[in-house]
């Protein structure tokens, strides 16, 4: 039995265990690798997606806890040739260094930003509690969120579409 959800914008139809973890079905069915498999105990956030709008944890959530759901990975932020906000910043303030991280921290700075477009720094600190990055880059993530946020910020008063 398939399970109907719409990842990136578009409508899909998953034919996955509906007990396997949304992770597993965005690698593996939909070659969405962005998310990452850290820990697999929902404990580092490298596995973070928004679904509906809110960061969410995919290795912990089963497929059919999204059916009819809207999820979006970082895939969905932007593309090579036309990065999102968001990537636009991380790239800007090279906020990667090994990079397994990474899209699981963009994706709780985007939840955020969606949910709390003038975040402050006690705001930004207090969302990526839930992310691990292991390299210490921390500073430069979060100078690529400031950043992000004040692009949308603009973009926004401007009546831009990011």
């Amino acid at each position: 039995m398939a399970t109907g959800l719409t990842i990136n914008g578009a409508a899909v139809e998953a034919v996955s265990d509906p007990e396997t973890p949304l992770l597993y079905v965005l690698r593996d069915e939909f070659e969405l690798n962005g998310a990452k498999y850290g820990c697999g105990l929902g404990q580092c956030g490298a596995c973070t997606v928004m679904v509906d709008g809110e960061a969410a944890l995919s290795c912990l959530m089963p497929l059919m806890t999204v059916e009819g759901r809207d999820v979006t990975t970082v895939e969905g932020l932007g593309t090579i040739d036309d990065p999102g906000p968001m990537q636009r910043a991380f790239i800007a303030e090279q906020a990667a260094q090994c990079g397994y991280c990474i899209p699981g921290m963009m994706m709780r700075a985007q939840a955020l930003l969606v949910s709390n477009p003038e975040a402050d720094e006690a705001d930004i600190r207090q969302a990526l509690e839930w992310n691990l990055c292991r390299c210490g880059t921390h500073m430069r993530i979060l100078r690529a969120i400031r950043r992000a946020r004040d692009e949308l910020q603009r973009t926004s008063v401007e009546g831009e579409t990011p």
